[in-house]
Formats: C-alpha cells, structure tokens, sequence
C-alpha cells in the first residue's frame, strides 16, 4: 500500500497494476482512487472497463494501443478476469513489454497464482499490490478517522472491542460502524453499549465463546450458546465446521506458542489477527496440544458421519459439545 500512496501522491504512474490480495474493500478503494487520479469526471472516451471470465485478449489490447483523446491516460479496468489463476494469456503476457507509455491497465483480481507467467510479467512492468487485512493498529486509526470525520469520540478501548465482534473484513466494519455513527444520533461520544445494541456479532466470536465454555467446562453455557446460533438460523452443519476451524486454530496457535514464539511473530506466521492470535493463546492454555489435535480429528469423523446419513447434524455438534465440556 505504501508503493501505491506513493504513486497517487506524486502522480507518477506504472503502465500496468495488478491489485489482488483478500481484502476487497481495499482492492476497490485503490481501483478508484487510480481512477480518479489518472481520468477526468466523466471522461467515457479514456476509461474502459471489462469484466468476468471470457475476455477478449486481442480486443484489450488493441483498445490499449489507442491513444487517449484530449487526456494524459487511457485507462483500461479489468476485473475478476481469471488471467492471473489458469494459464497460458500469451497475448496478454507479451504485451506488458510495450504498453504505450499513455495506457495504463489495471488488474483488479480475487484470484492469483504467483507462478502463473502474466503476473510475472504484470510484476516486471509495473505493480503488482497484496492488498490484505492492516493489522489492528492501522484498523484503529482507519476506524478512528471514520469516527472523527463525523465530528464523534470513540475510545480506543470500544474500537478494540469493535474489532472483536463485528465481521473480520473491512467492508463489513465500515458498514457497521456507519449504523453505529448514525445510532448515536446527536450524541458525541460513541460508547461500547452503543457497540452491543448495534453491531451485528460475528458468529466466529459466538463459537469462540463457546469453546471457552467447553474448556472452562460449564457445558450449560455452551449448549446455550449452540441453542442461541440455531435460533438465529446458523446451519447445524456449518457450526461444526467452525468448531473444527476453531480447534484447529487453537492447535496451530498453542504449538507455536509451546515452541516460544510471541504472539506478533505468531502472528505472521499464521496470517491471523493480532488479538485474534493473543486471546486464541490465553484459551489455548486450557487445553493439552494431543488433546486439541484429537478434537479437530473427532469433528472431522462426526463432519463425515453427517454426510454419510449416520447422524444428525444437531447430533454431532450435540456430542463434540459433550465430549469435551464434560468434567
């Protein structure tokens, strides 16, 4: 991200970006904000765009050659194009060695292979971006800025507790966090009881509750919380599979943790949140590293167990509950 704000600072562009990575909100907010740095409002005749699966190589590339009428850049937008995950795109991948010095094209791709030949052609002509989650600093200070253009407060203690419970991906947090701005109304200070009447809890955290009441075992409290997702109409099956994903979670965090590495370095390694990585250790102490490696194997037989029509779904998660919230 550093490379591309450099780039939209002091207006000197590549002739070719590729923006991939996991976080889409970030992928769209660099795809526009190259817009508008490079074409006119409203200037239809140097901004062309093209989408999905099945696009015409030879066709971009002539547009691509054309030169831009009364504007410095011919802008070409290509999204979701499936370029960068299968092979071959011989047309495409020599192409990047002449782009005309007033095109730019710009990849926006959910989807990438680092081996496929077009990105490392797109790498070697221009930019190519990992537009992933910003650790929890930055999320702060993105939040906070949110919070602070509507002339409101907002502790970092609450953004903190924000990051926990809503959904771990940027859109959803801006979502949340304008119903939030608009909740308090005339209000100035936005407060964590704010957070709770308005925010929708992402159901990661309500598993993650869950296995803290199994470890702590009070399997009241988690039979409750299970109870509490299928009112809200969270499929049986899909909760165990998060079951499973948070134990194996849980194994791969407190193995590494054993090993002495700290939570930042876990961190990184794992690709996980860094709060995610710190309460995931403090829960993992419950546990013995066999016995989180036999849970995940357990919710997998009983995952199996359901597709096969041996058991209900409700049942499997029913028994993994019991197995080991059991005294």
């Amino acid at each position: 991200m550093k490379t591309l704000n450099e780039h939209l600072k002091k207006k000197t562009f590549k002739n070719v970006y590729l923006l991939y990575g996991d976080e889409a909100y970030l992928r769209n907010q660099y795809r526009d904000r190259l817009k508008q740095a490079m074409i006119s409002d409203g200037d239809t005749m140097n901004l062309s765009c093209f989408e999905g699966k099945g696009i015409d190589e030879k066709e971009l590339t002539a547009l691509a050659d054309t030169v831009p009428f009364f504007s410095d850049y011919r802008l070409i937008i290509v999204e979701n194009s499936g370029f960068f995950a299968s092979s071959g795109h011989d047309t495409l991948t020599e192409y990047m060695k002449r782009i005309p010095e007033t095109t730019c094209i710009v990849f926006v791709e959910s989807e990438v292979d680092k081996r496929n030949k077009l990105f490392k052609a797109v790498s070697a002509a221009g930019y190519a971006a990992n537009l992933t989650m910003p650790g929890d600093k930055q999320l702060i200070l993105w939040l906070a800025g949110m919070v602070k253009k509507e002339n409101k407060l907002i502790q970092e203690q609450t953004l903190q507790y924000f990051l926990q419970i809503v959904e771990h991906d940027m859109n959803g947090m801006r979502q949340e966090m304008e119903k939030l701005i608009c909740y308090v109304g005339e209000r100035q200070v936005i407060e964590k009881a704010d957070v709770d009447a308005v925010c929708c809890v992402f159901v990661e955290n309500k598993i993650f509750d869950m296995i803290r009441a199994v470890a702590e075992k009070n399997q009241k409290q988690a039979m409750q919380l299970y109870d509490d997702l299928v009112t809200l109409k969270e499929p049986p099956m899909r909760i165990l599979y998060l079951i499973i994903k948070q134990f194996n979670t849980l194994y791969e965090i407190r193995d590494l943790a054993v090993q002495g590495y700290p939570a930042s370095a876990i961190a990184e390694k794992t690709a996980i949140r860094d709060f995610i990585v710190k309460r995931n250790i403090s829960l993992g102490r419950h546990f013995e590293l066999p016995a989180l490696r036999q849970a995940v194997e357990d919710g997998t037989e009983l995952e199996e167990a359901v597709k096969t029509g041996r058991i209900t779904d409700r049942l499997a998660v029913e028994m993994m509950i019991q197995k080991y919230s059991r005294a």
